[in-house]
């Protein structure tokens, strides 16, 4: 049995995206509650914030007599000058589809992060690849009890100040100060083994073709 068996639903690693011989060392979905709070939360501040900016041009002109003849304009103005608010409430009415499309795995070969609104995409991340992990734990995931971890490749972005670091993130998970020094430990486990194959496979099965045993 794996070491990390518990972490597993065979149900759904059966349709997941593993080659021929991928092992799962740990499988998960974010906490629900916390996934579909955070996604609210996010731009929430902001979009009200702008709601109420335009609550303040859009109540003054309903009471207008001249509204009728302004609606022409009116609408599609505000339509799109609402956009921020359009978008928080698109992120909070897909927050439970996405939840159900988000999935993370690590196997012995890569990091699969599965998301996605009407079907699932994956992106992959291969060990090798990987310069740093960190946890990071906010107010409400403290609260919430979960906690996110940002895989650094060193991917960069441009932006009109410089450059910026992309990282991906497995957001939501419960148990993250368990999760967190496994997972480190996976990546340096089999770091090392790519770069040292011979002294850290086992004795009794070396080469390429050898498991990751954690």
């Amino acid at each position: 049995m794996l070491k990390y068996d518990k972490y597993i639903n065979y149900e759904e690693t059966l349709v997941s995206p593993l080659v021929e011989g991928e092992t799962v060392l740990w499988s998960a979905k974010p906490k629900k509650s916390a996934f579909i709070i955070n996604k609210i939360l996010v731009m929430m501040p902001f979009a009200l914030m702008w709601l109420l900016f335009d609550s303040m041009f859009i109540i003054p002109i309903s009471k207008s007599e001249e509204i009728v003849d302004m609606l022409f304009y009116i609408i599609p103005f505000f339509a799109i000058h609402l956009m921020p608010v359009w978008i928080w409430l698109g992120n909070c009415l897909t927050a439970n589809k996405r939840w159900k499309n988000t999935k993370y795995y690590i196997t012995d070969k890569r990091i699969i992060i599965q998301t996605g609104i009407v079907g699932a995409s994956y992106e992959t991340i291969y060990y090798k690849d990987i310069k740093n992990i960190n946890l990071k734990i906010g107010v409400i995931d403290k609260i919430l009890g979960v906690g996110d971890i940002y895989i650094d490749t060193g991917a960069v972005m441009s932006t009109k100040n410089g450059t910026r670091s992309i990282n991906s993130i497995i957001l939501d998970i419960e148990n993250p100060y368990e999760i967190y020094p496994k997972l480190q430990k996976i990546v340096l486990d089999i770091q090392a083994d790519i770069e040292f194959p011979n002294a850290y496979r086992p004795s009794e099965n070396p080469g390429y073709n050898t498991e990751y045993r954690g």
